[in-house]
């Protein structure tokens, strides 16, 4: 007896893969959904390793309707974690109208098949990136919203307010709208983490794949911002607390097992904000490998400081980031260590 069927979208990305694996050692059953652009199907049969237990996945994209709908005649579906989207800060700005299509026009798409089968609960991977460049740190869920610096940002902030007009329109709907901060590390097993296709748009998988070799050297976008060493300033929280925190927020929305609560918007973050340059310190230590690194120009749509106020997920869901710095560093390493060409080679390299 499971506690129900959770479709995942993104499943196989590297948040769903690891959230996957929540759910599953948690008692739930998982339906993957994942058009594979930007991710591989090997995470889920190491996520199937790790727990156990059968993953059901579906090759598709979100935009797909009829697909969606056939998905919810042949499943009975408790909930969905809606994670599939595009997500390069970078990419979004040269094309925009993309980002808006699939993450906008996909989680349309997806609420229209959920309303139609009765399904109405659902947890949303928002992002920080909705609070733009922000007024203060640390960042609260009180904070404004919608001064975001780029296309995925604003794209992010638009399904949240679809997602609200949803909610006031149809109580029937309990949504949760995580805002979370910079997900890195992987599983402790060093089976599932960050596989990144192309050249990585995130810190730790780029200074990951400059410690096996895969690339010269780290590109530092900044070091003359208004922080202690100049570098900018984000919250790093470890991939696993992150995954922890949908499976609460799932208990805590779902009427069937917790109370029920409208819509939310929660925070998922450690509170405490590292610099490039002490993450590259961190990283160092942990793998014994030197980085070495240049300083770049400031990138477009990059801000200074960013940290949450994660208070409010600790009050109401009983949720809080559990693994420090050294643990994060430690786990991407290993992941990257044992998978020095990601989910395509697992052929570790001497450490």
């Amino acid at each position: 007896m499971t506690l129900g069927k959770v479709l995942v979208t993104g499943g196989a990305g590297y948040i769903g893969s690891h959230t996957c694996l929540a759910l599953l050692s948690q008692g739930f059953d998982v339906v993957v959904l994942d058009s594979l652009v930007n991710s591989s199907k090997e995470s889920l049969l190491r996520v199937e390793e790790l727990s156990g237990r059968r993953v059901c996945f579906l090759q598709g994209d979100i935009r797909d309707t009829p697909l969606l709908k056939k998905i919810f005649r042949a499943h009975q579906i408790l909930a969905v974690m809606h994670f599939a989207g595009l997500k390069a800060v970078g990419e979004s700005s040269q094309k925009p109208l993309l980002y808006y299509d699939v993450n906008v026009g996909g989680t349309v798409s997806l609420c229209q098949a959920m309303q139609e089968s009765g399904v109405f609960t659902l947890i949303f991977s928002s992002s920080a990136t909705v609070y733009g460049d922000p007024l203060e740190a640390p960042i609260s869920e009180d904070h404004p919203t919608g001064n975001t610096t780029n296309p995925y940002g604003r794209s992010k902030y638009m399904v949240e307010k679809v997602l609200q007009d949803l909610g006031a329109a149809d109580p029937q709907w309990n949504i949760a709208l995580l805002r979370y901060f910079n997900p890195v590390g992987a599983h402790e097993s060093g089976r599932i983490g960050e596989d990144p296709k192309g050249v990585p748009n995130n810190l730790l998988p780029y200074i990951c794949q400059v410690a096996v070799g895969r690339r010269e050297y780290l590109q530092v976008f900044g070091n003359d911002y208004p922080t202690e060493d100049g570098t900018g300033v984000r919250d790093y929280i470890h991939v696993t607390d992150l995954a922890e925190g949908h499976v609460a927020a799932l208990r805590a929305i779902n009427p069937k097992l917790g109370r029920g609560c409208g819509l939310h918007a929660w925070n998922l973050g450690t509170g405490r904000g590292y610099s490039v340059l002490q993450m590259v310190s961190a990283f160092e230590d942990a793998s014994g490998r030197r980085i070495p690194y240049k300083i770049l120009p400031r990138r477009q749509g990059d801000i200074a400081e960013s940290y949450a106020d994660p208070a409010k997920a600790h009050n109401d869901l009983g949720w809080f980031a559990r693994r420090d710095l050294d643990t994060m560093m430690r786990d991407a390493w290993r992941w990257q260590s044992q998978n020095p060409d990601g989910y395509v080679s697992s052929t570790p390299i001497s450490i």
